[in-house]
């Protein structure tokens, strides 16, 4: 798991050899365990933010372990709660699950197992706290928190420093690799500025001529122009721009995959204009900078490609996402979106498993994906994917017998 994974557990035991033991097996795992001999004691720790999962016995004197999970799920109904008990108490074990308890354990129990199912329930209660701080900026009206993804230092910093560049009056320049998002960033820059109610105008300098960029500057008065790539600006546009900027009535935002101070060392962009973008320069850090992200933008992504294919996400398990962060990814973003992509349709996740395969067979990976696609849009219906698809009916029966695909298993409440 990432570093901010919660890592707590809150162990309820009032038999304080056992606390002790249990305590050492979570220490010995790099866990966080917070002891209490009752209910009384733990309590307190049961929060809504409580980063972590809940360990408890049932049998206790006064207040039991069901009382404390009533009590737990009253406070915050995805908290996972975890309950010891004696051996072969299989009805007492029935009732926890159906109370709502995440996990059931004898005792004694392995380490193994007791600390396979914490590691789980750890795991969840990290999706669970993460979805929440998602949906609160969602809902803060801060477009840095809302469109800039990611829990580590980097990206702390860099939404810091494009809320910066929003306050600022000034031209900004924005570098990072290929696949980092420099055009997604320029315009969040322009949503937290004071040119945010008007226009936002995104142009690839490349080919772009003077009349080309007069046009683009009168376009956006009174709001942003982000330039892709401006070194790629020809020396008659740059002289055009640098009018344009003395004229001012918009702002530049320009954009850049190279080092910027070797734009103006090899001539392809003016000092006059680099300076004036200097002044507030953005840099966006790529994935390998920040690989704590990796399972949080992947989560994102996942939920955005199943959102457009209609159908439900699949699992991600923190297996897939440790195999994630090993992965390097030269294409940053835009290859980890791809990587969603693939994963909601069910293609294959690498492109060294898509290498393995002969062309027939990724052929079929991409043929199977496409009807998967088209039978979650339709939600399930059959007919109306074999109209999008603009196969016969027939045919595409005979495609979904030979993917082992079922219209049912694509069909949701109320399609």
């Amino acid at each position: 798991m990432p570093d901010t994974a919660p890592r707590k557990v809150l162990l309820v035991d009032d038999d304080a050899a056992v606390r002790e033991a249990l305590s050492q097996t979570l220490e010995l795992a790099d866990l966080d365990p917070l002891t209490a001999g009752s209910f009384v004691e733990a309590k307190d720790h049961i929060r809504t933010d409580f980063p972590g999962v809940v360990l408890s016995d049932i049998r206790m004197p006064g207040r039991d372990g069901f009382f404390l999970l009533d009590h737990a799920h009253a406070v915050d109904p995805d908290l996972p709660v975890i309950l010891l008990t004696g051996e072969g108490d299989i009805p007492m074990a029935v009732s926890a699950m159906d109370r709502g308890a995440f996990g059931f354990l004898e005792k004694p129990c392995a380490s193994r197992d007791m600390l396979t199912v914490l590691e789980k329930a750890l795991h969840t209660r990290q999706l669970i706290l993460e979805n929440r701080r998602l949906k609160a900026q969602l809902e803060a009206g801060d477009p840095a928190a809302r469109l800039i993804f990611g829990t580590s230092q980097a990206s702390h910093a860099l939404r810091d420093a494009v809320r910066q560049a929003g306050r600022t009056s000034t031209e900004v320049l924005i570098s990072g690799a290929p696949g980092t998002g420099i055009s997604k960033i320029a315009e969040v820059i322009h949503l937290t500025s004071g040119q945010s109610k008007g226009p936002f105008l995104k142009r690839a300098a490349a080919g772009m001529d003077r009349a080309g960029l007069d046009r683009a500057w009168e376009a956006c008065q009174g709001g942003s122009f982000f330039l892709d790539e401006i070194g790629n600006l020809t020396e008659d546009a740059q002289l055009a721009l640098g009018d344009a900027l003395e004229k001012g009535g918009a702002r530049l935002i320009g954009g850049t995959t190279r080092d910027p101070a070797e734009l103006v060392a090899s001539g392809d962009l003016s000092a006059e204009i680099y300076y004036r973008l200097e002044v507030c320069h953005v840099h966006i850090p790529s994935l390998a900078e920040r690989p704590g992200d990796i399972p949080v933008l992947f989560r994102h992504y996942v939920a955005q490609a199943a959102e457009q294919a209609g159908i439900e996400p699949p699992e991600i398990t923190a297996e897939h996402e440790n195999a994630l962060m090993a992965q390097d990814w030269p294409g940053n973003a835009r290859s980890l979106m791809s990587a969603a992509m693939r994963f909601v349709l069910g293609m294959p996740e690498e492109a060294s498993t898509a290498r393995d395969l002969g062309l027939a067979e990724q052929m079929a990976q991409i043929e199977r994906s496409l009807l998967a696609a088209a039978l979650g849009r339709h939600n399930g219906r059959a007919s109306e994917a074999a109209k999008a698809l603009k196969l016969p009916r027939k045919t595409l029966y005979d495609k979904l017998a030979k993917y082992g695909l079922k219209p049912d298993d694509f069909r949701r409440g109320g399609g």
